[in-house]
C-alpha cells in the first residue's frame, strides 16, 4: 500500500543526524526551551525573513498566542475561514473572543476576500487568513481591506513553511505568522510543536513571557501565563530538518506540478494556483465529481490510501452550534468538504509512484 505520507522514509535517509541532535539535546538535558530550542527560533526567522520568532508547543498554542499578543478578548471577533482545520478558530476561541466565519474562494478554495468586509463589526478586531493546503492566501487583497478598517492581519502558516506570495515568504506579511511542526507538515518535529513569527518586538516580547507560565524572570509571574514552552528535543531535530526543507519543498514542487499537469479525469478537480503564488503542496485537495468516499475505496483498492481534509466545515461542527450557523450559509467551503480528497504526497515519492497514483486517478 502506498500511503498518503510516509514520514519513515525520510527518517531512514537521515537517522544518523537526527539521533545526533537527540542525543546532543540529552547530553546537555536541554529539554524544555533551552539552547537548541532557542537556536531554532533563530533558524526559523531567518528562514522567514523576520527578526523575531517564538517556537511553542504546537501550532494551536501559537495561534492563542498571535491572539493574545494583539490584545484581543472577551467580545472581540476575530474573521475566520470555515474552510480550516478547526485549530484555527481554536485560537480565537481561547481569548474568549468570537470566531466569525466567511467563505471560500470556489477555485483556490482559500478565504474570499469579497466576503470579508459584510462580516466587520465595530467589535471586529482582526482577519485570520490561512495559506490552506500549502497554497498562499490573497494577502494583499485582506491587508487592503484590513488597513480600511483598522484590523490586525494573522497568517495560519501551518500547512505553507516556505511558500511565497508576490515574492514574499509567508509568515512575513501580516502582523504575525502561526506555524505548525506537528508530524507530517513541511517541516515537522518528532511530536508536537510550532513558532509564531513577527516583526514587532512588542509582539514577541509578550509571547516569549506568555508561552514561559507568565514569567520573564523565573518564579516572578507577569501575566497569566501558560506552559507552551518548544521541547529542546523538538528544537534539535527541527533544526536538522530545517536544512531539508528547500530540497523537499522542490521535490514536492515537481510532484504537485505532475499531478497538475497529467491528472485529466474531468471527474476530478484541483485546487486552483494563481500565478502571482508559489504554493508549497503540503497536501494535494482535489474535489471529487460523486462521492468522494467511492474515491477513497476505489484507490485502496489499488493499494494507494487517500483521505479527506476536511469533510466537515467549521461553521457547522457541533462545537460551534452555539454560533448559530446552518447549512448553505457558505456554499463554497460546503461543496468542497462534501466532495473533498487528498491524493498522496511526500519528498520522498519515487517517480513509479506519482505516476502510479496519476494512471489510478485517471482511470477512476
Amino acid at each position: 500500500m502506498l500511503k498518503r505520507i510516509d514520514l519513515s522514509r525520510d527518517y531512514r535517509k537521515h537517522e544518523k543526524e537526527y539521533l545526533d541532535a537527540i542525543r546532543a539535546c540529552c547530553e546537555e538535558t536541554a529539554f524544555s526551551g533551552g539552547k537548541f530550542a532557542d537556536r531554532f527560533d533563530e533558524k526559523f526567522a531567518e528562514f522567514i525573513g523576520v527578526p523575531y520568532a517564538q517556537g511553542v508547543n504546537n501550532g494551536t498554542s501559537a495561534l492563542h498566542c498571535a491572539m493574545s499578543a494583539l490584545g484581543i478578548g472577551p467580545g472581540d471577533e476575530v474573521i475566520v475561514p470555515a474552510n480550516t482545520y478547526i485549530a484555527t478558530a481554536w485560537g480565537v476561541t481561547y481569548t474568549g473572543a468570537i470566531p466569525v466565519f466567511t467563505d471560500c474562494t470556489p477555485d483556490t478554495w482559500e478565504i474570499d476576500p469579497s466576503g470579508i468586509e459584510e462580516k466587520i463589526t465595530d467589535r471586529t478586531k482582526a482577519v485570520i487568513g490561512v495559506h490552506l493546503y500549502g497554497q498562499p492566501f490573497d494577502f494583499d487583497a485582506v491587508r487592503a481591506i484590513a488597513d480600511r478598517h483598522g484590523l490586525y492581519v494573522v497568517e495560519d502558516c501551518a500547512q505553507a513553511h516556505g511558500a511565497k506570495y508576490r515574492g514574499r515568504t509567508c509568515g512575513s506579511m501580516g502582523d504575525l505568522g502561526c506555524f505548525s511542526f506537528y508530524p507530517g507538515k513541511n517541516l515537522y518535529a518528532f511530536g508536537e510543536g510550532g513558532s509564531v513569527t513577527m516583526k514587532d518586538k512588542k509582539y514577541n516580547d509578550h509571547i516569549h513571557v506568555m508561552k514561559n507560565q507568565g514569567c520573564n524572570v523565573r518564579y516572578y509571574h507577569e501575566m497569566i501565563g501558560y506552559n507552551y514552552r518548544l521541547e529542546g528535543m523538538m528544537g534539535a531535530v527541527l533544526s536538522v530538518s530545517l536544512k531539508y526543507l528547500p530540497e523537499w519543498t522542490a521535490r514536492r514542487i515537481e510532484i504537485g506540478n505532475r499531478y497538475l499537469n497529467e491528472i485529466r479525469n474531468p471527474k476530478i478537480t484541483p485546487e486552483a494556483h494563481p500565478a502571482d503564488t508559489s504554493p508549497v503542496f503540503h497536501l494535494f485537495e482535489v474535489m471529487v465529481d460523486g462521492d468522494p468516499e467511492d474515491f477513497l475505496r476505489y484507490m485502496a483498492d489499488h493499494e494507494i490510501e487517500c483521505n479527506r481534509h476536511y469533510p466537515v466545515p467549521c461553521h457547522l461542527q457541533k462545537a460551534y452550534a452555539r454560533l448559530g450557523y446552518h447549512p448553505g450559509d457558505f456554499p463554497n467551503a460546503e461543496k468542497l468538504a462534501a466532495h473533498c480528497a487528498t491524493l498522496p504526497l511526500f519528498p520522498e515519492m519515487t517517480d513509479e509512484e506519482v505516476s502510479l497514483v496519476i494512471d489510478r486517478v485517471n482511470a477512476y
